[in-house]
């Protein structure tokens, strides 16, 4: 049986991964199948797919499009939710910040360069008209309890996650949201390093197969809002809004995305240079 090693961040987002890992699913296609839970994010996962932790990751779309211009040697192989993240910005309950145009110049918590957490402060900056250069500070905090910490002990001023993973620190009062930033395209995307892909194609096949089918009936699994919110320990109602503002996707990414993002990473000075859609992308 093959070993094949995913990782994906540990939310609402991924439990059709978790839902068909318990259904033995892929051991029934002949894979061992192990999820590694990234609590870093997406460049926690950039990491380990360079270093070939994880031969496949379920991962930002901004992000692993800007590391395999960096030189990871991945490709997105499909789009795995087709709707935007909607970033929530948040401080801690006790800040002086009570608006967005307060915390311009401030110090944005961001689990690590290259993470979802750190190219969306550039969308925000940019979507808020700040000076890219000056408006922009940043502290690495790691993961979401590096956050909370940070935020709270006032190492840093803001935090930009999904908005519903963070609602139960917004109910509880560590946090306070005071704005949103959905990004501007397809949310996850999954990776896979370029040796799995050129030796194990027919896994990956399987793999991708056996996901698709259960993301496309995800939405009408009988009592799934409050499967996730048990799960997630989030509100009903919340689940439900997430559910019906969340569509996935089995679909490979298509070109004008990839322009998009790369022009936006371009003109935000991310990326250095656009690529090839061919070098980005590949069609199992």
């Amino acid at each position: 049986m093959k070993k094949v090693n995913i990782g994906g961040v540990p939310e609402h987002f991924n439990l059709a991964w978790y839902l068909t890992l318990k259904n033995g699913e892929y051991k029934n296609a002949g894979i061992n199948l192990r999820w590694h839970d990234y609590y870093g994010g997406t460049g926690a996962m950039c990491k380990a797919l360079r270093s070939g932790e994880i031969d496949i990751a379920v991962i930002l779309t901004e992000g692993i499009i800007k590391d395999i211009i960096a030189g990871n040697p991945s490709k997105i192989v499909q789009t795995f939710v087709k709707t935007p993240l909607i970033w929530g910005i948040h401080v801690a309950n006790k800040s002086k910040f009570e608006s967005l145009e307060d915390i311009k110049g401030s110090r944005a918590a961001i689990s690590r360069y290259g993470s979802g957490s750190h190219l969306m402060a550039y969308i925000n900056a940019k979507n808020n008209k700040w000076d890219l250069n000056k408006d922009l500070k940043f502290e690495v905090i790691k993961n979401l309890d590096g956050a909370v910490k940070g935020l709270t002990d006032e190492e840093a001023d803001y935090f930009m996650w999904e908005k519903f993973t963070t609602k139960p620190l917004v109910d509880n009062g560590t946090f306070r949201r005071i704005g949103n930033c959905p990004s501007p395209w397809p949310c996850f995307v999954i990776a896979v390093r370029n040796e799995f892909i050129e030796n194990q194609e027919e896994a990956l096949r399987r793999i991708l197969n056996i996901i698709n089918i259960s993301t496309t009936d995800f939405k009408s699994v009988p009592s799934i809002d409050k499967t996730i919110a048990n799960r997630y320990d989030q509100k009903l109602e919340d689940v439900q809004e997430w559910l019906s503002l969340t569509e996935w996707s089995q679909e490979v990414i298509d070109e004008k995305t990839i322009e998009n993002v790369q022009d936006e990473l371009l003109n935000l000075n991310i990326i250095p240079k656009k690529v090839k859609y061919s070098e980005l992308t590949t069609n199992i």
